[in-house]
């Protein structure tokens, strides 16, 4: 058996672990986003701030592992397959443009920056659902590929 051959598993077991990580981070930050919704009226800030403290930290979490797990390997020349790697940099901008609006979601909430307000809180969660729900289709898309 030749050593692509033999590398070959290893590459897609790998990408698998990712893309299942990214899906439980997926999974547990959608759970505190309802939970974040379910505080509405958002005027009980005792009970608000640690759970969006909370969010705030899977968040980063969750796209880093997008970009920097996914898309890195992507484009690192870990992929050989000249239509993937054609529609992941298609996708690409699309995918950066729902990472600018979780960074500005963070921004504007990461209590440690800036005093903490919510009066925006429910219609800005709202557009960052928006770009989660369309970042998720993206992702769905890009992990299909590399999975096939």
């Amino acid at each position: 058996m030749s050593a692509a051959i033999k590398f070959h598993p290893e590459r897609r077991q790998h990408i698998q672990c990712l893309i299942t990580e990214l899906q439980q981070q997926r999974q547990e930050l959608w759970s505190l986003y309802c939970q974040i919704g379910r505080l509405k009226p958002f005027d009980d800030h005792a009970a608000l701030k640690p759970i969006l403290k909370q969010f705030a930290e899977i968040i980063v979490d969750y796209v880093s592992l997008g970009h920097f797990g996914i898309y890195d390997r992507l484009l690192a020349g870990c992929e050989r397959r000249a239509r993937l790697l054609t529609d992941a940099q298609n996708i690409y901008p699309e995918f950066s443009k729902t990472t600018d609006a979780v960074i500005t979601f963070n921004d504007r909430y990461d209590q440690g920056k800036r005093k903490f307000t919510v009066d925006k809180l429910e219609a800005d969660l709202s557009k960052l659902g928006e770009s989660l729900a369309y970042r998720m289709e993206i992702e769905d898309r890009l992990c299909g590929m590399l999975l096939s």
